[in-house]
């Protein structure tokens, strides 16, 4: 063993001393990869500066490595760069981004440099922004309700502290509205804790951009936000750093700071798009319509650095947004996304034609932490059954609209007709509400019994009698 060690230290000595060593030349270059032979050995994801005729450096980061060639991704792109004029120096290190608390409030790109034209924040240390490992047995279990303040997420698909909970939309949908509501609105359950928001956009237009800011410096947020935005006109690589820069930042405010952080991504699809590009530049065998084989393991990289650690008083939040193609679930973006997450919210293109916002599923969409954090001493002791009993219901609507879609409505029982007039409640009433309405888990959970007051008491086999009374029937006040 001490002779492994020593072997291990002469190998890192020797890098260190290789690093900063510059090659003159390029033996290919290929979008915004270039392609060096002849190199001292170089790690997976060493941080490159790529200099050009004119002396300007810029920032890559080794992609693949090998006894033959060097793979660089450069994050600027490689308009300008020659094959004989273009000097490479690697620095023997992974790329770092320096954060701070003093982050928030500020804008920056896809790297973490400043877009606001404020200068760029003191930092307090530099990480690495791959992530720090977590020893799995050291996670905590997530269990503390959050408060968002829209009532088809709070009543039926409970957002967790420490939980990961994308978002499935699709193109013209109001994702971006939803996700900045959120951002503005989430609380933790008998406190008066807000959280600090982490903001990655990747690939977003100009119009988007200025939507968030904006949305934030309106509702008095700003401060308590850090946006990292990677523009549409901005090189697609820079896609690939974004949600690790804004994750690194994440990281070092929960469990360094001892802050809730709440980290929304958008659009994760992206980012896979900028994925599958590379990966057709690299030559690489695809996978499901085009996209790398490790797709579910990249994914998996980022949704992961979420959660709670025990001893640690602070947590990551994940809301990722992505797109689906098509509108297809089945597409392996959300597919992937549904393996790695718990859960997912699923927005409705026909609630969306019918003005419901947000016009999210009742059906297909789901939070599999949810009944960890709901019930009594949580939200209220009649969370989980009410929950449970609306979903019945809801199910049961569906299948009379369909039925009455082929019969007519006219020919449907007069319980059939109640609950259609349920069905009309609960989207109008339960599921829509304002943009900027906040509403408290009692105001939702009354508007729940409210709607099912619209269905005869023997039909509500899923609460208890004593809901019945307390809820249904009125007795809660009496």
């Amino acid at each position: 063993m001490p002779e492994a060690n020593e072997a291990l230290a002469r190998g890192e000595a020797r890098r260190r001393l290789m690093s900063g060593r510059e090659y003159v030349g390029a033996s290919r270059i290929d979008g915004p990869l270039v392609f060096v032979r002849n190199t001292h050995p170089v790690g997976y994801r060493e941080l490159v500066e790529c200099v050009d005729a004119e002396g300007k450096a810029r920032l890559g980061m080794v992609l693949d490595t090998s006894d033959e060639v060097v793979v660089v991704q450069v994050f600027e792109g490689t308009d300008g760069l020659t094959m004989p004029g273009t000097k490479t120096r690697f620095r023997g290190k992974s790329l770092t981004l320096g954060v701070s608390e003093r982050m928030l409030g500020r804008v920056f790109d896809g790297l973490g440099r400043p877009l606001d034209g404020g200068p760029a924040p003191i930092a307090d240390t530099d990480m690495d922004v791959n992530g720090r490992p977590i020893n799995p047995t050291a996670r905590e279990y997530p269990r503390d309700f959050i408060q968002t303040g829209i009532s088809s997420i709070d009543g039926m698909n409970t957002l967790i502290r420490g939980q990961k909970l994308p978002i499935f939309s699709g193109n013209g949908l109001p994702h971006n509205e939803l996700a900045a509501q959120i951002a503005r609105q989430a609380k933790l359950r008998g406190g008066a804790t807000d959280f600090a928001v982490v903001f990655a956009a990747m690939g977003v237009k100009h119009d988007v951009a200025r939507f968030f800011t904006r949305s934030f410096e309106e509702a008095g947020a700003l401060d308590n936000v850090a946006l990292f935005l990677s523009l549409a006109d901005a090189p697609s690589i820079e896609r690939i750093i974004t949600p690790r820069s804004a994750l690194t930042l994440a990281e070092h405010l929960a469990y360094d700071k001892g802050l809730h952080v709440l980290v929304v991504m958008t659009d994760m699809s992206n980012y896979c798009e900028s994925l599958r590009e590379i990966s057709t530049l690299r030559g690489e065998i695809p996978s499901r319509k085009g996209y790398p084989g490790y797709l579910y393991s990249d994914l998996a990289e980022l949704y992961e650095r979420s959660g709670m650690i025990r001893g640690v008083k602070g947590s990551i939040t994940q809301l990722p947004i992505l797109t689906m193609p098509n509108d297809d679930i089945s597409h392996p973006i959300p597919d992937l996304t549904g393996y790695i997450t718990e859960g997912q919210i699923v927005f409705e293109r026909e609630m969306h034609g019918r003005g419901i916002y947000p016009p999210v599923a009742g059906l297909p969409s789901l939070s599999r932490l949810m009944k960890d954090g709901i019930g009594e001493g949580m939200t209220r002791e009649d969370h989980p059954h009410l929950a449970s009993q609306l979903f019945a219901a809801y199910s049961y609507v569906k299948d009379v609209r369909n039925l009455a879609s082929v019969i007519g409505e006219e020919e449907l029982t007069p319980l059939d007709h109640q609950y259609m007039e349920f069905g009309e409640f609960f989207e109008r009433k339960f599921v829509s509400q304002g943009k900027s309405e906040d509403r408290g888990i009692e105001q939702t959970l009354d508007l729940g019994w409210e709607a099912l007051k619209l269905l005869p008491a023997e039909e509500l086999h899923r609460v208890s009698e004593e809901e019945l009374n307390a809820y249904y029937h009125g007795d809660r006040d009496q």
